[in-house]
Parts: structure tokens; C-alpha cells; sequence
């Protein structure tokens, strides 16, 4: 069933998220309650240890909440289990973290195969190697990750999240580990694979004027929405 695309993306209520700590329970996100349209840009932003990326990982199905409802793309994830949560995310989510998470085994063009192959798709390695060239990358398909600098593996995390064309991108800190002129790259492709392909975009961040470039900017602190 195809979502209308007046509904919500994302429909948070009340979600709490409590984890474990040495004296008891700790308290990491409160009451969020938040609403994100079909192709919006919104950026999470706030000061360090204030929930961002829990947030954000509640929204991926990576984080399961304490309490409340989380829905995307229509569909309640909270009490889902995490075979049901890989299945809903594999083809409709793509995520793009501040540490790459590439396969260190696999080449360029393998990374961003995966998720194609994982999808079903037989022409697994002709789409990857066509998101390479898209960001660029095209005659680095055959090297490893450690072959890479920090802005080429970033790149090749962006090209892997964005091959199987999902509904939602999600970025944690896509730029935190780059210089400026790399940081500011890979906003510019960011924003560019958004736009190609109609993607709803959610992303943590520190800068500023990553933030600015999105439709909303959200603040927490002290897990809550300021």
C-alpha cells in the first residue's frame, strides 16, 4: 500500500527512551513529540548529549523507545521486532553515520552493491557503479576502504545509502569527521541526492550551516525539544 504523500513520513507521540546505568535508569530522550512531510529537510541539532542521535536512531528502527508511538512511513514501529524493523528499513531507509561504517573486506563498488542485492535487485553492481560515478568516485570502485581518505569513504557511505533509492535518509554527523573543504562536499551531494531522488532527509548535526540549509531545524536539550 503506497502512502499519500500529504501523510507524514514521520509521526513521533510522547516517545521516552530510558536506558540502563550503573546507579539506575537514565533518562535520554522526554516526551518528543514531532511530525515530518513527505520530501522535508529537518535538521536535529543541540548541544552534545542532549538526545540527537538517540532521536534519530528512534526514527531508523535502530533505537527502540521506552515509551510512546513511533510511525514511518505509516507504519508503527515501536513494537516491532528487529527482523520485522531490518525488513521494514531494507529498500526505504538509507543511513549514513559520522564513522562511514563501510566493510573494510569490500571494495567501493561491493559496499554499495549490498544493500542493492540485499533488496533483490539483479542489476546489483551496474546501479552501484552508477552511484559511484555520481558522487565522483567512479574510478575508485575497486579500492578499499582503507585505500580512501575520509571524504572519499564518506562519499561511498552516501552513493551505499542512496543506491536503492530509499524513501528516507537519515545522517548522523555526515561531516563531523571531514575538514571543511570535504564537509562542505558532501553537504552539496547530500542535498543533491535528496533532490534526485525525492528523499525525506533527517539529519544530526553541529554546523550551522548544514543545519540552515535544511527546510526545519529542530533543537533538543536535555532530550527534550526546546
Amino acid at each position: 500500500m503506497t502512502q499519500p504523500t500529504d501523510a507524514p513520513v514521520f509521526n513521533l507521540k510522547d516517545v521516552t527512551l530510558s536506558l540502563e546505568g550503573n546507579a539506575g535508569p537514565v533518562g535520554i530522550l522526554h516526551d518528543i513529540a514531532l511530525t515530518v512531510s513527505h520530501g522535508e529537510s529537518l535538521a536535529l541539532t543541540g548541544p552534545s548529549g542532549s538526545g540527537k542521535s538517540s532521536l534519530l536512531m528512534i526514527m531508523g528502527g535502530l533505537e527502540r523507545a521506552t515509551g510512546g508511538t513511533v510511525e514511518a512511513l505509516g507504519t508503527g514501529l515501536t513494537h516491532m521486532s528487529e527482523d520485522a524493523l531490518a525488513r521494514f528499513r531494507r529498500g526505504k531507509v538509507g543511513i549514513v553515520f559520522q564513522s562511514f561504517h563501510l566493510i573494510p573486506t569490500m571494495t567501493a563498488l561491493e559496499n554499495v552493491a549490498t544493500p542493492l542485492e540485499l533488496c533483490g535487485n539483479r542489476d546489483a553492481f551496474d546501479r552501484a557503479a552508477q552511484e559511484l560515478e555520481m558522487v565522483g568516485l567512479g574510478h575508485r570502485r575497486g579500492h578499499y576502504p582503507s585505500q580512501m581518505s575520509g571524504g572519499e569513504q564518506q562519499r561511498v557511505a552516501l552513493a551505499r545509502a542512496s543506491a536503492p533509492r530509499p524513501a528516507i535518509i537519515l545522517a548522523d554527523e555526515p561531516t563531523g569527521n571531514l575538514d571543511s573543504a570535504n564537509g562542505a562536499a558532501i553537504m552539496d551531494l547530500l542535498f543533491g541526492l535528496r533532490d534526485r531522488h525525492g528523499a525525506t532527509l533527517v539529519l544530526v548535526t553541529h554546523d550551522p550551516a548544514l543545519a540552515e540549509r535544511c527546510d526545519r531545524i529542530v533543537t533538543l536539550a536535555d532530550g527534550r525539544i526546546a
